[in-house]
């Protein structure tokens, strides 16, 4: 049976969503390695620990498991992560001999693990995929002030130029890798993320709120990492143009209530603003509860100034939410404006409002652009990433990665 080693050094898929350095790219490893594992491929996904109370090995279902291995101090910074991957190597290489066991592919997921995808691709003779996730360049293109390390920006253009694939999410996204990383175009493969559909699902809205304790008229929901980039502040000052406000509750769901400089300037706007008794910062909170915010909101709002894909707005869409996003990257598609939500080409509070009062507003257009974002979900499951995923990977190798699932 083949065998699969997806790196994902610095994000730990079974971390806890919406904390510093955890957000869709975890989701996007553990939703891959699970639907892998079902369609027939042995999955084992090696990430650093996050907490000292990790096991070593968790299974995630038959075929599929997370490894955790020393890699410097648990709380390290992201940006002192690369110093550490001599270390994560020796462990990995030690966990294979303990192990006995051979990969016929290595998968890696943001420009860290790339780095050891290269060393392992080399050592092992076998076929390196990867996947960035967010790119330095774009980003520091999206918004004013964004930082990244010339150290990413190199690594990334290293990993580009000796991987044998790159998986990115969309046709802007391979643009980009293609325009500003002088990638090969016949190296890049789009294959666009998924959303879990039995977990993602529809809930009565009156029961979704008793869940949560949401006694307002209006929800309005934000989720995802508490970082500038996600353009939190648009939100919050959208917010506060939007007509009675009173009756509404701004869920923000996400970050780590302690120690989060980014959260503690979104708070004092929040009071700036007046919205204290509207707003509610909710920390980071588990996957299987996502569920009950996204179907207790009248509408998911996501200000980015850039995103890969937005697994996030893809999930409200599941759960039959409308969508107001920034139009940019992945979101452009898979949300049809006027249909399943509604694409804002401005990171500006004015037009944001404009959307949400409409919806907020005329509850027929709400619940029709819910039963349409639903829909268009339903077409975006795991399974379909996988069966594209297996294809990238039978396109380097002698042998078949198709589906076996059911042999």
């Amino acid at each position: 049976m083949r065998r699969l080693a997806i790196l994902s050094f610095h994000g730990c898929p079974v971390a806890r969503l919406g904390e510093k350095d955890t957000g869709g790219m975890n989701v996007y490893v553990l939703q891959l390695a699970r639907e892998l594992a079902r369609q027939g491929t042995n999955v084992d996904v090696f990430t650093r620990y996050h907490d000292p109370n990790d096991p070593k090995v968790v299974q995630l279902e038959e075929g599929a498991r997370v490894i955790h291995l020393k890699a410097g101090p648990i709380d390290a910074a992201k940006e002192d992560l690369f110093d550490f991957i001599p270390e994560f190597l020796g462990e990995l290489y030690a966990f294979q001999r303990s192990e006995d066991t051979t990969y016929d592919l290595v998968h890696s997921h943001y420009w860290l693990s790339g780095r050891v995808g290269m060393t392992l691709s080399q050592k092992w003779d076998v076929p390196h995929v990867t996947t960035f996730h967010t790119l330095a360049k774009t980003k520091l293109r999206a918004r004013v002030g964004e930082r990244e390390p010339m150290r990413r920006v190199n690594v990334e253009s290293l990993v580009m130029q000796n991987v044998d694939a790159i998986v990115v999410s969309t046709e802007e996204e391979k643009q980009d890798v293609v325009r500003l990383y002088d990638a090969v175009p016949r190296k890049v493969s789009v294959v666009p993320a998924g959303v879990d559909l039995d977990l993602f699902e529809p809930i009565e809205k009156p029961i979704a709120r008793e869940a949560l304790g949401i006694r307002e008229k209006r929800v309005i929901l934000y989720v995802g990492r508490i970082e500038r980039l996600k353009g939190i502040e648009i939100l919050l000052r959208s917010a506060a143009l939007v007509e009675d406000i009173a009756d509404t509750r701004v869920l923000i769901v996400g970050g780590h209530p302690e120690n989060d400089t980014e959260q503690d300037r979104l708070r004092a706007l929040t009071a700036e603003l007046g919205l204290q008794d509207v707003v509610t910062f909710t920390g980071a909170v588990e996957q299987a509860e996502l569920p009950n915010y996204y179907n207790a909101a009248d509408a998911f709002v996501l200000p980015s100034h850039s995103e890969s894909f937005g697994l996030a707005a893809l999930e409200a869409m599941a759960c039959g939410t409308p969508v107001v996003a920034s139009r940019v990257g992945g979101l452009k598609t898979f949300i049809d404006s006027g249909e399943t939500g509604y694409l804002v080409p401005w990171r500006c509070p004015e037009p944001f409002a404009q959307r949400l009062e409409i919806l907020l507003a005329n509850p027929e257009l709400k619940n029709a652009m819910g039963t349409a974002a639903r829909a268009k979900a339903l077409k975006m499951g795991w399974g379909h990433t996988a069966d594209r995923m297996l294809e990238c990977y039978s396109g380097l190798s002698c042998d078949s990665w198709e589906s076996v699932a059911g042999d």
